[in-house]
């Protein structure tokens, strides 16, 4: 029944108080949000508490939800603004040594170079400010064109180019560096 239900309608529906309409956003987009965080903060129980975090305080957030934009575009503005919250409570530098551990346990079973490859985007995207990793992350990871992007940012199209070509160019540097 809800199955056929717009998010943006489900949404309305779950920031009245409907508990089915929420299960089913939640269903929807539980694997797109962890997914975010965890390519945003780089280990599995950061990723796994940021996403509980979101859950716990969406019914609230849907509140103030007004449907002007697609809701997966809204919800991709929580998440990150969520994992920068984390982020800047200062969890990410405690944990930082263990993120490469824990990604090399998780490409376990891929090739060494492969492994190798993502341990230095990882460590490449860490470098970089919250605002390109969040670029980063929306349009290479997640596959959102620049608009798209530059609507979850609240930024202007431009500004997500400007930044595209910022990380490569960071990118190329840290390549002629290594």
């Amino acid at each position: 029944m809800r199955m056929a239900t717009s998010d943006n309608a489900l949404a309305e529906l779950a920031g009245g108080g409907d508990r089915d309409a929420f299960r089913v956003l939640l269903e929807r987009h539980y694997d797109r949000m962890y997914r975010l965080a965890y390519r945003y903060c780089g280990r599995q129980a950061d990723a796994e508490d940021i996403t509980q975090d979101i859950c716990l305080a969406l019914p609230g957030k849907l509140r103030s939800f007004q449907g002007s934009a697609q809701f997966t575009t809204w919800l991709y503005r929580v998440v990150l603004n969520a994992a920068k919250d984390w982020s800047r409570r200062g969890i990410a530098a405690d944990r930082a040594q263990d993120t490469y551990a824990e990604m090399n346990e998780l490409t376990k079973g891929a090739e060494a170079d492969t492994a190798e490859q993502m341990a230095w985007v990882y460590e490449a995207l860490g470098a970089m400010s919250e605002d390109l990793r969040a670029t980063a992350l929306l349009v290479l990871a997640e596959g959102l064109n620049h608009a798209e992007a530059a609507e979850v940012l609240d930024v202007k199209e431009s500004t997500v180019s400007w930044r595209m070509h910022e990380i490569r160019n960071s990118l190329k540097r840290l390549v002629k560096a290594g």
